[in-house]
């Protein structure tokens, strides 16, 4: 919905300091009721493909999913908007090592304190664990990535990592990769193998 791609702008806007007037008139008039904190545009692109894989329209639902740019901005969004700016519904996905930040962010917002959900290390890693690396291998050759991957995998800093950890950081090496295959991960996921963080974001909305 592309009012709602306006709202997240708006937003995002007002958190860098600008005014505060677009976001709360597009929030009323388009009953924004819940907004999904994001630490990147690549777990938006993951959520918004498990939401579409179930049939979900998230925008028409009045759910706005939001990348805050990273998780040391939790605080100021969910000022913005929680119960102390437009008083929506917050919850959020993010990494073990920031669980400080969100959990932190959240009570001063006057939100629930676990009203969140994290992953064991980063979502890549959850998508990873939940597909296996044999599963995600291939999925790289569909998307014709495989060479690219095989002249990563030689650099001597690869050698001595896990598959598991030399995905993750191939998928961050190139502009636009992570938020690709967040979706590409998705989609390839059988229905009763969502990682639980994932899943149980989606249906807490």
């Amino acid at each position: 919905m592309a009012d709602m791609g306006a709202f997240r702008d708006a937003v995002t806007a007002w958190a860098a300091g600008g005014p505060g007037g677009p976001a709360h008139e597009m929030a009323a008039r388009l009953s924004v009721r819940a907004a999904v904190l994001l630490e990147g545009r690549s777990d938006v692109a993951a959520v918004s493909a498990l939401a579409e894989r179930r049939g979900r329209n998230l925008a028409a639902e009045g759910v706005c999913v939001l990348s805050i740019g990273g998780a040391m901005s939790v605080g100021r969004y969910a000022r913005l908007l929680g119960s102390p700016g437009l008083g929506l519904r917050l919850t959020g996905l993010c990494d073990e090592a920031e669980r400080p930040y969100y959990a932190r962010g959240f009570e001063r917002a006057g939100a629930a304190r676990q009203g969140f959900f994290v992953c064991a290390a980063d979502l890549e890693d959850e998508l990873i664990r939940a597909l296996g690396v044999t599963r995600v291998e291939e999925l790289v050759r569909a998307e014709g990535d495989l060479r690219a991957l095989r002249i990563f995998l030689r650099q001597p800093a690869q050698q001595s990592r896990a598959p598991q950890r030399q995905f993750r950081r191939f998928f961050g090496t190139k502009k636009g990769r992570k938020i690709h295959y967040g979706r590409v991960l998705v989609a390839a996921l059988d229905p009763d193998r969502v990682p639980a963080p994932l899943d149980g974001l989606l249906s807490s909305l």
